[in-house]
């Protein structure tokens, strides 16, 4: 690597971004996610920027430009939109020993800005080292899909919660209780909008010492299946799969949606795996009901056509998911 991937802490600490244009907007929104202070350094400010050093929200430094104004930063961004001027300021940005972003310019960047999945505090960062930004575009289209959007306030949940956890649930069960929470019930009623609940449900537990037992009969999600192109799925469609214990694909071709399930899943492809190949949609229900009643959770993929039929026999509590995006 040449770029080691980190973390940095931004609080309270400062960054500047030289230019006023829409190139220094972009940096400042992404910045605006964290509580560092900005300065922005240019003649003149595009009127986004102008607005933020209104609200307080940002600085404006219109003097001459020296390695003092980088003195002690923890980023300097620079992009101006002239080439040479940039390198110009990265030459005194990295006298004052700042870390520099010089937009456009790789071989002058010692920091590189990632692509982010954000979840605050959760945060996915994907980097190419400036080798490939389409693929890290794509990719984070894909972690957008997996993560789910209320997922970073579970995590923020939890985070209160440590020192309560910490002093209540015994050590030999704190890994399991964690396992729970971001894999378990509460982070499923998270992502259906019961934060309320999830939240006084993971209160109970701990009060409780630990996890509940939650063995007993699983659930079973039906994802009728229009189109086999696993980058059309929907996001509660990636979700059951992510979370199934057992994934039954009714037709081989569905078999590449595969690769957004659970990797410790098990999976059946009828007509492709050894003994299925004569199974009707009778016999991948009595699987699945026997799975079920062992408190797994199952995927049923099934085509479009005979989603009906095979709902006939299945728990009412089945859900029913889109699988497929219209």
């Amino acid at each position: 690597m040449k770029f080691f991937p980190m973390f940095l802490r931004m609080v309270g600490r400062d960054v500047v971004i030289v230019g006023g244009g829409e190139t220094a907007a972009q940096k400042a929104r992404l910045m605006l996610k964290t509580e560092a202070r900005l300065t922005f350094v240019a003649p003149g400010l595009d009127p986004e920027l102008a607005a933020l050093v209104e609200e307080g929200r940002a600085r404006h430094h219109i003097g001459t430009i020296t390695p003092e104004t980088f003195r002690n930063v923890a980023l300097a961004f620079i992009g101006t939109g002239c080439p040479g001027i940039d390198a110009s300021l990265h030459a005194l940005a990295r006298e004052a020993g700042a870390l520099v972003n010089v937009v456009d310019q790789p071989h002058l960047c010692e920091a590189v800005t990632p692509s982010l999945v954000d979840r605050d505090p959760l945060v996915v960062a994907i980097g190419t080292e400036g080798a490939a930004p389409v693929l890290a575009r794509q990719i984070k289209t894909r972690m957008e899909e997996l993560l789910e959007p209320r997922l970073g306030d579970l995590v923020a949940l939890g985070g209160r919660l440590r020192g309560a956890v910490a002093q209540k649930v015994p050590r030999e069960k704190r890994r399991g209780f964690w396992r729970w929470v971001y894999g378990g019930a509460p982070r499923r009623m998270f992502a259906q909008g019961a934060e309320r609940e999830a939240a006084e449900r993971i209160k109970a537990a701990i009060e409780a010492g630990g996890a509940p037992d939650e063995t007993g009969p699983g659930q079973i999600a039906l994802l009728p299946v229009g189109s086999v192109a696993p980058d059309l799925l929907t996001l509660r469609a990636v979700q059951r799969l992510q979370e199934a214990d057992l994934v039954v694909c009714a037709e081989a071709e569905f078999a590449p949606m595969l690769e957004l399930a659970r990797r410790d899943a098990d999976r059946i492809v009828v007509g492709r795996d050894h003994g299925t190949e004569d199974w009707l949609l009778s016999d991948q229900r009595k699987a699945i009901l026997d799975e079920h009643a062992k408190g797994a959770r199952v995927v049923w993929l099934v085509s479009r056509r005979d989603a009906e039929r095979a709902a006939l026999g299945l728990p009412e509590d089945l859900e029913r998911v889109p699988a497929v995006r219209m």
